[in-house]
């Protein structure tokens, strides 16, 4: 893991537990996050659309042998989901903005029920400039929610009823790659989903993007 990333991380987590620090863990979560999506960023800068749907390790296990499209994807639907439907109980932006639409996307779930060529052919249905704009706007309504959560809320976990809305809305497959996802989530309190889609989440995924792109790179 990325030593910078790593270390704001161990930060962030220590500081939630305590409610003297808690507005800094927030602000060290944010820090890291301004960090991920530099790199985020990057990826649409020096990448061709065709370099999103690569997959150059479909037989690995682990997340980099996924797609970036893709790792993108599923970082920001997972995110939304949680944010909005779990913590605020409130409208996912991927459907208040219209989202499956504008990006062209053949699914609503966070993606884990696909694999391997599937992943690939999904990717390339995606309009990227759009993904972007949800990925944008997921990240800042999420940081707009945590800004606006009392240190009281962190024990808290996950109301039954909202559990409940999560399943009627079939925005997790019940494939077995993906169902497990709703007792994991249901699980944890506010303070764990914080620490898990929130920011560990992403850095795993991006770490193992950076590794897709650089194997692009050496192949090209």
């Amino acid at each position: 893991m990325n030593k910078e990333w790593s270390e704001l991380n161990k930060t962030m987590q220590v500081q939630l537990k305590n409610r003297d620090t808690y507005c800094n863990g927030i602000n060290t979560l944010s820090e890291l996050r301004d960090q991920l999506m530099r790199t985020i960023i990057s990826f649409r800068e020096e990448l061709s659309r065709n370099d999103f749907n690569a997959i150059p390790f479909i037989n690995a296990e682990g997340y980099h042998s996924k797609t970036i499209a893709y790792s993108l994807w599923h970082i920001f639907r997972i995110e939304d989901i949680v944010a909005h439907t779990l913590i605020n109980c409130d409208e996912q932006i991927f459907f208040s903005g219209d989202y499956q639409r504008r990006i062209n996307s053949p699914i609503i779930t966070t993606g884990n029920e696909l694999v391997k060529n599937d992943i690939s052919d999904f990717s390339k249905e995606l309009d990227i400039n759009e993904l972007y704009s949800y990925i944008s706007e997921v990240k800042e309504s999420t940081e707009a929610i945590l800004r606006g959560l009392p240190y009281e809320m962190l024990k808290q976990k996950v109301p039954a009823e909202r559990r409940e809305i999560l399943q009627s809305m079939n925005v997790v497959s019940s494939s077995e790659n993906a169902v497990w996802l709703i007792d994991y989530w249901c699980g944890k309190d506010v303070r764990g989903l914080i620490q898990m889609p929130f920011s560990r989440h992403w850095i795993m995924h991006i770490e193992a993007s950076l590794r897709i792109r650089n194997k692009i790179r050496k192949q090209q």
